[in-house]
């Protein structure tokens, strides 16, 4: 994926943040988001090095401002996401794994985990210190946007 505009489709992408050597010596992760006709959504990308050249494995995606506010990829190694746009939320907790957050832009950010267990509780810890649980991403909401990137 090239960091830019697709003229042809109206697309636009902006990398966000990037990891090396996530699992293993030979993976990453990229948090991107992309512009489109339905607005602005934020992906995280799990890639993995094979003879020299970076494969795109899986993806997972977001939207701002929705009331459910993660997903999980469905095969090892499962990466836990999602948006955050409430200013309250201090900490987001995938199992005992406390989630890395980045700052995106303004209020916007996105989190993330990498778990070797499929199927954890994610809890979302307040300023307040509250905890909430949250519910998964419904799969339809994205389906669509992640089904063209994992075909790459």
């Amino acid at each position: 994926m090239s960091e830019g505009r697709d003229k042809e489709e109206g697309y636009s992408y902006s990398l966000v943040h990037k990891v090396e050597e996530v699992i293993q010596s030979n993976d990453a992760i990229a948090v991107f988001t992309e512009n489109n006709p339905r607005g602005e959504q934020i992906f995280i990308a799990y890639f993995k090095q094979e003879d020299g050249h970076w494969n795109w494995k899986q993806t997972r995606g977001a939207e701002w401002d929705t009331p459910v506010k993660w997903s999980a990829m469905h095969q090892e190694p499962y990466i836990y996401s999602g948006a955050i746009s409430d200013s309250s939320i201090k900490e987001v907790f995938v199992g005992r794994e406390k989630a890395n957050i980045i700052e995106v832009e303004g209020d916007k950010r996105f989190w993330y985990a990498v778990s070797d267990e499929k199927d954890v509780e994610v809890k979302m810890v307040m300023e307040d210190g509250t905890q909430e649980v949250v519910e998964e991403l419904d799969d339809e909401m994205l389906e669509e946007s992640t089904d063209r990137f994992n075909k790459r």
